[in-house]
């Protein structure tokens, strides 16, 4: 009696009706996120032969992995532009946002956050193909260099370049860079640096001091939102690389589809997974310590 009493009295409560608002949610994100994720790392734990997949589990593919050069240098590319792409990005959202919050009129805000969406209306294909026009060997840059007489002949430098890759990429992910960094800035609370400029600072130590520490956590945001998504990059390597700076997201495609390995392909996919996750958490901790010192 007493048991059913508590399961009426759960059915009636507010985590009941709260569990019940939660789980198509929780059913939906298992079965399209983790589902598949848990079907990558069995894959990864298997041997794919002429045959099929083998029922044995191994640690095999990951060995491949860990020891070969081609992967370890493509993970290390992909790293190092991703790397620059997000100190890129987050260095030039900063400046925008920060003049959005603090020297655009409050009715005009939501006019330049629109403005600033606009570009991203289109698909990132197409605006990648946009940068291939603009950077290619007989592009708008290029074009337009020679007809103003700078250069006899067009450069190779800015097309098929990591450079060009990475100011694709830089671009693609901007707004997703602004935005979070924009609402960190919104929320300062403007009587704090007043406070500040009151106690004798200067405006960039009030920056430095105030502004700068309260925001982190959208530029955490922007850091994790550029950083994750641009190391698996796929399109930009093949269109802006010409297929000739491939990124690991580019291994991945070839051994799967072209060579027709998913286990390795599906392990080369979760030690990336397992670096990103790792490299994640580092950049939290120590942001956690840097906070810790500003409060201090």
């Amino acid at each position: 009696m007493e048991q059913g009493a508590a399961r009426g009295r759960f059915r009636n409560s507010e985590a009941a009706n709260g569990l019940a608002l939660v789980s198509p949610t929780a059913i939906y994100a298992i079965l399209l996120l983790a589902a598949p994720l848990a079907a990558v790392v069995l894959y990864s734990l298997m041997v794919d032969s002429k045959v099929g997949l083998s029922s044995g589990l191994t640690f095999d593919n990951y060995l491949k992995v860990w020891t070969g050069r081609i992967d370890q240098a493509l993970m290390l590319r992909s790293l190092t532009v991703s790397s620059v792409v997000t100190l890129v990005t987050v260095l030039l959202a900063y400046p925008v946002a920060y003049f959005v919050s603090f020297h655009v009129k409050p009715e005009r805000k939501s006019m330049w956050i629109f403005l600033i969406t606009i570009p991203f209306w289109t698909s990132y294909l197409i605006r990648v193909f946009l940068w291939k026009v603009i950077l290619g060997y007989n592009g708008v840059v290029n074009s337009g260099l020679m007809s103003l007489g700078i250069i006899d002949e067009p450069l190779t430098i800015i097309n098929y370049s990591l450079g060009s890759m990475i100011m694709t990429l830089a671009h693609a992910y901007a707004a997703f860079a602004i935005l979070p960094i924009f609402v960190s800035l919104e929320k300062i609370d403007r009587s704090l640096l007043e406070a500040g400029q009151d106690l004798g600072e200067s405006k960039l130590m009030t920056f430095i001091r105030v502004t700068l520490p309260l925001s982190m956590p959208g530029v955490i945001a922007a850091v994790l939102i550029v950083f994750i998504p641009t190391i698996g990059d796929y399109v930009t390597p093949e269109l802006i690389g010409g297929g000739k700076l491939p990124m690991i997201a580019n291994r991945i495609e070839a051994i799967m589809l072209k060579q027709n390995d998913k286990a390795l392909g599906s392990a080369i996919a979760v030690t990336a997974m397992l670096i990103v996750t790792v490299v994640s958490v580092v950049f939290l901790l120590l942001n956690r310590r840097f906070l810790k010192g500003q409060s201090k």
